[in-house]
Formats: C-alpha cells, sequence, structure tokens
C-alpha cells in the first residue's frame, strides 16, 4: 500500500498543478527527488503501465462507440463509412460502369516499416490484446454475475502478469525478430479483417447498384521493408532477404491450411442427399492419381466429396511449403496461387449447384478473396538502400572489365550518357569470374535473390526497389542496369522489353523535391528508362519523404513543398502518358507527417492520385491501428471511404476558386517560415549541442527498439541523424519541435495585423482541405507539447548563454503560432474543434508530468556518471523506463 500511496500523493499534485498552471511545481519535485532508488523504480513502472492500461481502454472504447452508433442508428449511415461513401457516389449519378472503371485503375497499398518507434516488447504487446479481449466481452449485456466475476478476475491476473514483466528488451531485435513482429499483425487481423472491408464494398455496391455482379477488383493490400530495408542496416542481408520471403509463405500457408481443415470439419454434405457437380468428382479423380495418402490422411466415407477434396487441397498446400526445401520437389504440389484458387472456383460452384450458396459467400469466397490479396507471398517485400551503394558498386564493375575508369568521377550527363547505352546493349557487364569486394558482391546477390524469389514465391514477391538520397537520374538509371544483370530487365531480339523489377526514386529533402520534376523528366526521354515504364503497365513509383524534408525544412515548408512535388511530378508524368504511384514515406508522428489515415489520403490533389497510393506504416502506429479487429476494420473502412471519395472528386473535380491565390499565399507563408527554421536549426551553431543536450538522444539509442544503427555514419553530425530519434526526442522532452516550429512566424508574416488578411485566413481554413489539415495538424501538435515541462529539460543544458538564447525563441515562436491559430479557427482553446482528443490530452498529463520529472533527474545523475567515466545499469533502466512510458503517454512517438 506504500507504493499506491506515494503514486496517489504524485498524482494529486500532479493534477493540482495542472489546474493552476501558475502554482510553483518545486514540492512536486522535491517529493519525486527524495524518492529512494527501489520506490523510484517502482513508480515509474506504475505510471508506464497506467498509460499502457489507458491506450487499451480508450481503443476498446472507440469499438464501443461503433457499435453503439451502428445499434441505435438504425437506417442511418456512419460518416465515413464505406456505405457512407458508396451513397454519395450514387446521390452524384455515377454509373455502375463508371464506378467499375474507377476502382479498376486505382489501388492503396500500406506498407509495414520495422522504423524503430514501437518501444514496446511483444510479449507485452499479447498481453495487451488478451486484456482487450477481455474487455470486450466484459461488455456482453447477457452475462452471468458469476461469468462477470470471472471475467474480471482474469483481467485482475492479466494486470498482474503485465506488473511482473520486463517492458524492456535485454538485447536489440535481430531483423528476422522485426519480421516476425510484422507478421504477428497478418496473424492477429490483416488476414480476416482485410476480406471483411471488401465483402463490405461489395455488399454496398449490391445494395445501392443491384443486378450486377459485383468482384471489387484487388485495391486494399498490405506490403512489408521490413526484411528488404538494408539502408544504413547492415544486418539486412540478402540472405536475410530470403529468410524474410519464406516466413512470409509459410505464414500464408499456415494460414491457408488451417481454414481448409476447418472447412473440412463444415463441409459434411453427403451425396446420399444431394448431388454435386461432375467437375468436382472429375477433380476428385484427378487428385486420386496425383497424390497417394497414407491412410492417416485419407477420408474415408466416399459420400462426403468435399471432405475428400478438401482432405487432397490440404495435403497440396503442406507439399507447397516443402517444394524445393533441401533439394527435394513434390510434384502434387500448388505451383502457384492461382492453381489454389482454381480448386476453390471448383468448391463454389458445386456448393451452389445444389443451394448451399450461404457456405460458398460466407466462406469459400472469403477464402478465394484471401488467395487473391495474399498469394503464396503473403505481403510484397520492397527492397531500399542508400544511392550510394550502387554507385560504389558501380563504378567497381565498370573498372573491372575497362569501360570507365572512374565511374564516380564522371559528370551526371556523362553518366546517364553511358548507363542507357549500356541498358540498350544485351551484354552483360559483369562475370562470375570476376572477382569484386565484398560491398559490390552484396549489391550483385540482392539482385540475385530478388531474381529467384519471382520463379520461387511469384513476382508479386518483390516488385519495387527504392533509392534513397535519389539526387539525379543517374542513380535510378544504376539500379536498372544491375537488374538488367540479372534479367529482371531483359531487352528481346524483337526489339521488346520486360521489367520484373522497378526502380522507385526517394525524394527526401527540400533540395530534392525541387530537383525531383527535372529528374523524372530527363528519365521519361530516354528510350531505355521508358521501355522498363511501359513494361510495367505506364506506371512509375514515385516516393516522397516526409521526415527527412520536415527536418531540412520544418512542417510549413516540408507539407507545401510536398504539395508542389505532387502536382509538378504528376503534370510531367502526363506529359509522356506515365501514371504515377505516389509512395507517402509518413511517420507515426506529426514531425514526421503523422495523421489519420483517412485524413492522409484525403488531403492529396484528387489528379494525382494516377495509379493509386502508397503509404508506409510505422512503429507504434502497427500496434496502435491493427492489434485489435475492430480497430484495425475501422481504419481500413474510413481509408476505403476516402479512396473512393478521393476519386470521385478526381472524376468531378470542386474547384476552390481561390485556390490559385491561396496557393500563392501559403508559398510566401512557406518561404518565411523555412528562413524561420533554418536561422534556427542549422544558422545558430549552439543548437544541436541545445538538443542533444536537452532531450535524451543519446540515451534513445540505448533503448533496444530497433535493429538499424540511429545515424546513417558513425558520425556526429546533424545532417547524419536519422529523423526517427530526431522526433523522437523532441516528444519525449514534450517540446514537440519538428511537428510546430517556425510555422507561427510564416502565418503572421502574411497576416500582418490586418484584419481583411485574417479573413482570407478563416476562409482558407473554412475551405480548403489541404490548409485545413495543416492547421488541424498544427493544433494537435501545440496541444501535446508543453513548454514548461520542456523549460525542466532545457535546464539540462550545461551553457547558459545558449540555453536562454534558444529556449527564448522556442517559446516566443510557441506563443506566437499558438496565437495565430486560435485567431485562424476562431477557437478560444487549442483543439476546441477535437473535444475527444482534447479531452484525453488534458486527462494523460498529469499522468506525463511525474515522468518528465523523473526523467529529468535520472537524465541528470546518469550523465553526470558518464562524464566521470562511470555506468549505472540500474539508473540506465530507469531512465529507458521513463522513455517507454511517456512514449506510452504521447502515443505517437516518432
Amino acid at each position: 500500500m506504500e507504493l499506491l500511496d506515494i503514486v496517489e500523493n504524485i498524482r494529486e499534485m500532479s493534477k493540482t498543478l495542472r489546474a493552476d498552471p501558475a502554482k510553483s511545481n518545486e514540492e512536486l519535485k522535491q517529493m519525486i527527488i527524495s524518492l529512494n532508488p527501489n520506490v523510484r523504480h517502482q513508480v515509474i513502472r506504475a505510471f508506464a503501465i497506467y498509460f499502457q492500461l489507458v491506450n487499451i481502454a480508450e481503443q476498446n472504447h472507440r469499438i464501443r462507440r461503433k457499435r453503439d452508433y451502428e445499434r441505435s442508428a438504425g437506417e442511418k449511415i456512419q460518416p465515413g463509412s464505406i456505405e457512407d461513401a458508396v451513397l454519395k457516389l450514387k446521390e452524384k449519378n455515377i454509373s455502375a460502369d463508371e464506378i467499375q472503371e474507377m476502382i479498376q485503375g486505382i489501388c492503396l497499398e500500406l506498407i509495414m516499416t520495422a522504423h524503430p518507434t514501437e518501444a514496446t516488447r511483444r510479449a507485452v504487446l499479447e498481453i495487451h490484446k488478451r486484456i482487450a479481449d477481455d474487455m470486450i466481452k466484459l461488455d456482453d449485456p447477457t452475462l452471468t454475475h458469476r461469468e462477470r466475476e470471472i471475467l474480471r478476475t482474469r483481467l485482475l491476473n492479466e494486470v498482474l502478469t503485465l506488473w511482473q514483466t520486463d517492458e524492456l528488451r535485454d538485447r536489440k531485435p535481430t531483423v528476422i525478430d522485426e519480421v516476425r513482429n510484422g507478421l504477428y499483425y497478418f496473424d492477429e487481423t490483416l488476414f480476416d479483417v482485410i476480406p471483411d472491408v471488401y465483402k463490405e464494398l461489395e455488399r454496398c455496391l449490391d445494395k445501392y447498384y443491384p443486378g450486377r455482379k459485383w468482384h471489387v477488383p484487388t485495391f486494399l493490400r498490405f506490403g512489408s521493408w521490413i526484411g528488404g530495408d538494408r539502408d544504413g542496416n547492415p544486418a539486412v542481408t540478402h540472405d536475410v532477404t530470403w529468410e524474410t520471403l519464406r516466413m512470409h509463405r509459410q505464414l500464408a500457408l499456415e494460414k491457408y491450411e488451417q481454414i481448409l481443415r476447418d472447412l473440412r470439419r463444415l463441409l459434411s454434405i453427403s451425396t446420399n442427399i444431394v448431388s454435386v457437380t461432375k467437375e468436382l468428382l472429375d477433380s476428385i479423380e484427378e487428385d486420386q492419381k496425383q497424390i497417394e495418402l497414407g491412410p492417416e490422411y485419407l477420408w474415408r466415407n466416399k459420400h462426403e466429396p468435399y471432405r475428400i477434396k478438401l482432405t487432397y487441397m490440404i495435403k497440396k498446400i503442406q507439399n507447397t511449403g516443402l517444394a524445393h526445401e533441401e533439394g527435394e520437389s513434390y510434384g502434387a504440389r500448388y505451383h502457384s496461387i492461382d492453381e489454389f484458387i482454381k480448386d476453390l472456383k471448383i468448391l463454389d460452384r458445386s456448393l451452389r449447384s445444389h443451394y448451399a450458396d450461404y457456405v460458398a459467400d460466407e466462406y469459400i469466397k472469403k477464402l478465394i478473396r484471401q488467395a487473391e490479396l495474399f498469394g503464396f507471398h503473403l505481403a510484397t517485400l520492397d527492397i531500399r538502400q542508400h544511392s550510394k551503394e550502387h554507385e560504389l558498386a558501380m563504378t567497381e564493375i565498370l573498372a573491372s572489365i575497362g569501360i570507365a575508369p572512374n565511374y564516380s568521377e564522371l559528370s551526371e550527363e556523362d553518366k546517364v550518357k553511358l548507363l542507357h547505352d549500356l541498358l540498350m546493349d544485351p551484354r552483360p557487364i559483369t562475370s562470375p569470374h570476376q572477382e569484386y569486394s565484398e560491398s559490390t558482391r552484396e549489391v550483385l546477390d540482392v539482385f540475385r535473390i530478388v531474381r529467384e524469389a519471382q520463379k520461387e514465391f511469384g513476382v508479386k514477391a518483390i516488385r519495387s526497389y527504392l533509392i534513397s538520397m535519389t539526387q539525379g537520374p543517374s542513380d535510378i538509371l544504376e539500379v536498372l542496369l544491375l537488374a538488367k544483370e540479372t534479367g529482371l530487365y531483359q531487352r528481346n531480339p524483337d526489339g521488346s522489353v520486360v521489367c520484373t523489377l522497378q526502380p522507385v526514386p526517394l525524394f527526401e529533402t527540400i533540395e530534392d523535391l525541387h530537383d525531383a520534376p527535372k529528374i523524372m523528366k530527363t528519365l521519361y526521354e530516354l528510350p531505355a528508362f521508358m521501355d522498363s515504364v511501359r513494361a510495367m503497365d505506364d506506371v512509375q513509383e514515385i516516393m516522397l519523404g516526409y521526415s527527412d524534408s520536415n527536418k531540412d525544412g520544418g512542417v510549413v515548408t516540408a507539407n507545401w513543398e510536398l504539395r508542389v512535388a505532387l502536382k509538378t511530378l504528376t503534370d510531367v508524368a502526363n506529359q509522356y502518358d506515365v501514371k504515377v504511384k505516389f509512395f507517402h514515406g509518413r511517420g507515426g508522428a506529426l514531425g514526421r507527417g503523422g495523421m489519420p489515415l483517412n485524413r492522409s489520403i484525403l488531403t492529396q490533389p484528387p489528379h494525382t492520385l494516377g495509379a493509386g497510393i502508397k503509404i508506409t506504416e510505422q512503429g507504434e502506429v502497427l500496434s496502435s491501428r491493427y492489434s485489435m479487429q475492430g480497430i484495425a476494420y475501422r481504419s481500413l473502412e474510413q481509408a476505403t471511404s476516402a479512396l473512393l471519395i478521393a476519386l470521385l472528386h478526381r472524376k468531378y473535380p470542386e474547384e476552390v476558386q481561390e485556390e490559385e491565390r491561396w496557393e500563392e499565399i501559403l508559398r510566401e507563408i512557406s518561404d518565411v517560415s523555412l528562413k524561420k527554421y533554418q536561422d534556427l536549426v542549422f544558422g545558430d551553431p549552439d543548437f544541436y549541442m541545445f538538443f542533444k543536450e536537452s532531450t535524451p538522444l543519446p540515451e534513445i539509442g540505448e533503448l533496444n527498439i530497433g535493429s538499424r544503427p540511429s545515424k546513417r555514419k558513425n558520425s556526429d553530425k546533424f545532417e547524419d541523424l536519422r529523423a526517427i530519434p530526431w522526433v523522437f526526442g523532441w516528444t519525449q522532452s514534450r517540446y514537440l519541435f519538428p511537428a510546430w516550429y517556425a510555422a507561427g512566424t510564416g502565418l503572421n508574416n502574411y497576416y500582418q495585423g490586418k484584419e481583411e488578411r485574417l479573413e482570407e485566413l478563416r476562409r482558407m481554413y473554412n475551405d480548403w482541405p489541404f490548409f485545413q489539415a495543416l492547421i488541424d495538424n498544427l493544433q494537435m501538435a501545440l496541444s501535446k507539447a508543453d513548454l514548461k515541462i520542456a523549460s525542466e529539460y532545457a535546464n539540462m543544458v550545461k551553457n547558459e548563454e545558449a540555453k536562454q538564447r534558444i529556449l527564448s525563441a522556442i517559446i516566443e515562436e510557441y506563443h506566437l503560432t499558438t496565437d495565430l491559430i486560435l485567431k485562424i479557427t476562431g477557437q478560444q482553446e487549442i483543439l476546441d474543434n477535437v473535444p475527444v482528443i482534447q479531452e484525453s490530452i488534458r486527462l494523460r498529463n498529469p499522468y506525463v508530468d511525474p515522468l518528465s520529472y523523473l526523467q529529468v533527474k535520472l537524465l541528470l545523475e546518469l550523465r553526470s556518471l558518464r562524464e566521470q567515466g562511470k555506468d549505472d545499469v540500474n539508473l540506465l533502466r530507469e531512465v529507458l523506463l521513463t522513455i517507454n512510458g511517456i512514449a506510452a503517454g504521447m502515443r505517437n512517438t516518432g
């Protein structure tokens, strides 16, 4: 009880301080400082676990609210639902043929990444899921008193287990650990939830467009970077990529086998009662010729053909997993997913022949959809590598055959000409007899693995090769030439070209975004490159980086420049009849482009939808969106609804008459904001020191949450720091600096106290979705930031003059930005427009504050020890626990 009393005292003090901000926090700080280490450790854990439980409760409440809405709404349609979007299409008199055409060429791909911002262990996530499942059961009104008590006892036991489970990893996760973590979401939710989204869309289309047999093409799917993203991560080798693909297939096959076994129990239909199709009986006869089943497998009741057929299908699925393992070859297996779907369709047609349509619709149709979505590869794996690695490999290869003694020193024009000539030449530039350096061998081995993977797991297993820090056309052509070396890009004697791997440029910095249209125009002018695009159905994927552009230019400029890039890149592609698929590299945090999935789709200019959208789903976003089926479904339902609305706006644009003028205004705001941001971040020589000393940046690297280093190189330069620890550090210390800084100066430069200009900004906010999203994201960041707490972190900065100068600049900008946001929105307080989130943050802050005070005290102690050449494992452990706790409290951490 002593611990409970201490925690309650701290909590009450913190709440009192929040209720009266003018009150001194010295009493709370003194209480925290006076805690003895044993009790302090438990206090930190108590607050951290509280947030874990609160997050589960909030997610469950979202599911409860949705169910309550559906129960009470009757015939009313929920805003943001799929039915809401289909009804809007119907009301706009969009015909069934137009809808079919609209959804035929569009896709939404959500890409899991291993970006290390998920601070929660897999073991802890599994406890969370058990708690969430039991909480949902508690909502059942038919529970008896005894059943309710049993559930409460079980919940208390799970909370006890959580309290007694170590929330810190004792080692960094390996890449394969990260692959397993990603597969967890496919296994727990996505394999079942994604088909349900398709089912709901088809139900709504049937309802509003009857008389047509709807089968929605595959438009929504998940992919992954985990095991393929080698940019700055030497642990991701070609062998790891192969093992990743093997694990993907293994899970897909296990899921199919389990479903087939469930179906075999279900389909006890007997030919003594009904007749089945000859097609089904013929297929069973064919299976019997090819597959010899042992007595333990053979289905003995010859009058139950579905069970017999499913037994053979189970055996073929098992053989598919065993094929090519250890040199064995199995003839009676599925050589492609199409063969599996063919068998399923035989079952489907036979069931419908004797009126078992419900079984066909409810079970077989869903399994067919799962097979179409996941194949035997489960998720398409993207490869990513830094452009410099390809240049170094190309320099060595071309020098070894005497084509270019020092390729890397050529001008960009000469590089492009040389690479294009080599692409047009069918002869290879590498030899199996040539000895290359280890790094060049690894680069080449990756392309060989891609080739093998496409043969073994299907062409869809790997389709995109992303090039980080693309700064010129040669960066893309180098990848295409390396693809040519392994048969991924082939020029046939008749002039036709086959290309099964697309080089994807990643434009990250502000300068790169400016150069992007010119780079792509140069590429589109090259026959060899355009041949590769034509071979990929005239689609070119282009990735835009939200994190590095934000780190480089601040939140306003990053958002503006990304919008400009979307439009200009689309315009350039249209000139060459190329459809662009934009890949949005968004993080979970506000400073890395984070926002709800549906809003991120709707803020994209509709005419830039091109051939579809890809969006990264990173770190803690995965657990917050996809760990529970109800939340996963709602998130994907809203995304689908947003995609349909975006397609509608693309087909029938709603002209915002003043948008052109508003864009000019925002350009001015961006220019001023950029200068303000860069003057401090790059212009002040003490700024990086201030960041490192006033945030837990050095210690975040010791939290074992990712296999990838926090820096691209082993350097202490700001430019080599990754965007993730940059944002994570500012979030931990409650500044949230990257998510709002310099916005106020930019807005104020336009406003200048003139009422007519304020009215213009208000119209922009009310009538322009892009500007509204920008302002609302700023609101979210300002509401989560706390400059009083951040000032405590600033006290860790040793240089008093630099501390005062930089902190004063940040505080002044915070108040200016807050003031301008309130003027534009007409609100009394930040986030008045979203009271649910406002209240959630208000309730959370008193619980985050003690962890922040504790973190500052512990960091000062730990750093003081380390300056003396000493260390304290327990002290570091407490620091890491506070990082975990604040991450849970702040939600979107990095």
